[in-house]
């Protein structure tokens, strides 16, 4: 954390404070405020889970008009499946943020991560509101970053600067997620802030596209949460000319914006709980984009391939099993795979009972802490890759005491 510490967006303040939200005690933080200091351009991406947690249903509203002030963080508890009092809690959560930093509460967007089902401690949250506004600062981002986390074993967040213009831009954010894992928009929460000045609809599908080419293309567990939330909020204080298009200065920012969500999802497959192996699969010779994605996430998120990764067992078997569980048309006599440079099957044929030694150059390869599996279906030109991790014992001792 110590190199957040240096970490400042111009325009941004940050705060966050222990209030007890956390079931392991107050010496956590657990809530957290993003404060822009006045509404701004903002856009937002939420979770596809049809069982909604009450601070999407908000937030989606408010970020609707294309600009927000703010956005009020809690971890240890998602105020999910809490019903009606669900909604009027995240919807107090953000009048607390309103009368601790300013503006009013339609102006606040809220999110929440932890446990579901379970009402959220309102007299606490309300108290680690009204700290975290006094504590606002520059500075804060290291706080903020480390106060969203539940079971990660580490802060996760990363920056770019670039020049728009003559104009120094930061782009900075920070993420959370270790289990379940599988954005469909990972338990992800992420937060980015530039002083870029952007237009809100640029912004809006700038970020759309940028999600989806990766955070959308990472899975841990295969669960996509109900509290899954991605901010982006634009301050303006780099007073370059406002964004409007992907040409020039959009085109930079666009990149920078892609570049970084994909480092923050790649940490978030890493963190995976229990995780010892980033592994991606990378299918081609499809016939389309989309087969070649579904055959991917296939495989990326069967318990059967997982376990194999995790016991860095060669078991071919499994992975051309889960291909052809897929539901794509393809051709087994055609298939190919490789685990980095290692040709394990030729023609749907595996090749490790006639050559000698190369189930022991595979296990070597499954060994790395990341590796690429590539399956070439041969029907096609078109590919697409997702990065998984393997499924251990650590993973399985977690989640069944996550309550506990």
């Amino acid at each position: 954390m110590d190199e957040l510490g240096a970490v400042v967006v111009p325009g941004f303040r940050f705060a966050s404070v222990a209030a007890g939200v956390k079931k392991s005690g107050t010496e956590r933080h657990d809530v957290a405020l993003l404060d822009a200091g006045a509404l701004v351009p903002a856009a937002a991406v939420f979770t596809r889970n049809r069982v909604r947690a009450a601070p999407v249903r908000v937030s989606e509203a408010r970020v609707r008009a294309g600009r927000l002030r703010g956005v009020i963080v809690n971890s240890g508890n998602a105020n999910a499946c809490t019903g009606a009092a669900g909604l009027r809690d995240a919807e107090a959560m953000t009048r607390f943020a309103a009368t601790a930093a300013g503006g009013n509460a339609r102006e606040w967007a809220v999110a929440s991560t932890g446990v579901i089902g379970v009402p959220l401690p309102m007299d606490r949250v309300a108290d680690g509101i009204g700290r975290a506004g006094a504590d606002l600062n520059a500075g804060g981002f290291a706080g903020f970053a480390h106060a969203i986390l539940t079971t990660d074993s580490g802060v996760k967040a990363a920056t770019r600067t670039l020049t728009l213009g003559r104009r120094r831009v930061i782009l900075a954010g920070c993420t959370k997620g270790a289990g379940m894992i599988a954005p469909n928009m990972a338990t992800t929460l992420t937060f980015l802030a530039t002083d870029a000045a952007c237009a809100p609809a640029w912004l809006r599908r700038t970020l759309a596209a940028a999600v989806d080419g990766t955070y959308n293309r990472v899975t841990v567990d295969g669960d996509t949460s109900t509290n899954d939330s991605v901010f982006l909020f634009a301050g303006g204080a780099a007073a370059n000319a406002a964004i409007t298009s992907d040409a020039g200065a959009g085109a930079k920012l666009r990149t920078a914006l892609f570049e970084l969500l994909h480092e923050l999802a790649l940490m978030l497959v890493k963190d995976g709980e229990g995780a010892r192996h980033l592994v991606r699969i990378r299918v081609t010779g499809a016939k389309s984009e989309a087969d070649a994605r579904r055959v991917a996430r296939r495989i990326a998120e069967s318990p059967l391939c997982k376990t194999a990764f995790y016991g860095r067992d060669p078991n071919w078997g499994r992975i051309l099993c889960a291909a052809g569980n897929a539901g794509v048309p393809l051709v087994p006599e055609r298939l190919a795979l490789h685990l980095d440079d290692v040709l394990l099957v030729e023609r749907g044929l595996g090749l490790t009972a006639r050559e000698p030694g190369l189930e022991a150059r595979a296990h070597a390869v499954m060994s790395l802490p990341a590796y690429t599996v590539r399956l070439h279906l041969g029907v096609g030109r078109a590919e697409a890759s997702i990065h998984t991790c393997d499924l251990g014992h650590d993973y399985v001792k977690l989640n069944a005491d996550y309550r506990s």
